[in-house]
């Protein structure tokens, strides 16, 4: 027994490099997979937190693609990531540890301590429309504070600028969460401009298809009514439910990404338009979707199905895209570039053969 003990602390040691480089992200993946695991109650969120990790729109979905970026960095830039802290620092190892253990003490004091009642009511006395989603907006910007904060500790400012990307992600989540729990049903107008034309365009995708259409106007917002041979359906349309946040969060995302790409200006702007356009364009299959279940279920907003498809497969559509572009991008650009110095060498090989005389 001693014996498998002293080989199993050998490795641990032998390793301890890479696991003090893993530890940002075990320090967010171990207070998720608690959430889920113990299902605690929710009366702000849900029935419990394992419906908020089956929600995308006000849920929790959003902290797995979190997590999926900030595992994708350390696979993409494994070999440049270097620890700052010495294991000889004991001060700095403390200081790691306990920046370590706040995603998780944050986690506790949300569901035993009464830390989201609290924010609700507070919120609810601020007059917030939806103070109830608001512990959740809060969780997203404590996550972004306490994964800098440990990723800045454990690899230093040039880690943390190489994560910018999952920070960014998981601010603009709580941003665009915030802004529509203060500013609900798309009374945010700078949001609620592209809505008029996305709401048409997927009137004439439905049209297409052979539904019957009418778009209109009503109390501030576009609705469409559809008719299919299935029923009716009538939705108003927010920048919520037209994809608006996928738009904002490929473009923070996109840009951050396409910075650091080692490719000409030109192709940068290129790859970022045609992102641009397939998630819009997703925007447009979200809206004309949702209008399709909407027929299938007697035209009631409230039919899980329509519930389902409105929190969480519409949002999935977009940011199913938008975290796989940044990988797509890698994986074609590489194909390419293996290409050309493969014409290169094959060029090269002609022109070193003697010529016939």
């Amino acid at each position: 027994m001693n014996s498998l003990s002293s080989q199993l602390l050998l490795k641990i040691r032998s390793h301890s490099d890479t696991i003090l480089k893993l530890l940002p992200l075990f320090a967010f993946a171990v207070p998720l997979a608690l959430l889920y695991f113990l299902n605690l109650s929710d009366p702000y969120l849900g029935p419990s937190t394992q419906y908020s990790f089956n929600v995308m729109w006000k849920g929790r979905t959003f902290q797995l693609f979190f997590i999926w970026l900030v595992a994708l960095e350390f696979i993409l830039s494994w070999e440049t990531i270097k620890l700052k802290i010495s294991k000889q620092n004991l001060a700095g190892l403390i200081a790691v540890a306990i920046a370590l253990v706040l995603p998780t003490v944050y986690v506790i004091s949300e569901y035993y301590f009464g830390l989201n009642s609290a924010i609700a009511q507070a919120s609810l006395q601020n007059g917030i429309a939806f103070a109830y989603a608001m512990p959740l907006a809060i969780e997203y910007f404590v996550f972004t504070g306490l994964f800098c904060l440990s990723v800045f500790l454990c690899l230093g400012k040039k880690g943390l600028a190489g994560f910018a990307l999952p920070a960014l992600f998981v601010a603009l989540v709580g941003t665009i969460y915030t802004i529509d729990n203060v500013f609900p049903y798309g009374q945010f107008t700078p949001f609620q401009l592209l809505v008029p034309t996305t709401a048409k365009l997927a009137a004439g995708v439905l049209g297409l298809m052979g539904y019957t259409t009418l778009y209109g106007m009503e109390t501030g917002m576009p609705f469409l009514q559809v008719t299919g041979s299935a029923g009716t359906a009538k939705f108003a349309i927010a920048w919520p439910c037209a994809g608006i946040e996928s738009l904002l969060i490929f473009t923070a995302v996109s840009l951050l990404f396409l910075t650091k790409m080692p490719i000409s200006w030109k192709s940068k702007v290129g790859f970022f338009a045609i992102g641009a356009a397939v998630t819009y364009f997703i925007n447009v299959l979200r809206i004309a979707t949702i209008f399709i279940v909407g027929t299938q279920n007697g035209g009631n907003i409230n039919a899980p199905q329509v519930q389902m498809f409105h929190q969480y497969y519409g949002p999935l559509y977009s940011i199913a895209w938008i975290v796989s572009y940044p990988l797509i991008i890698l994986v074609g650009h590489g194909l390419w570039q293996s290409n050309k110095k493969k014409k290169m060498d094959s060029a090269k090989e002609k022109s070193m053969k003697p010529q016939p005389s």
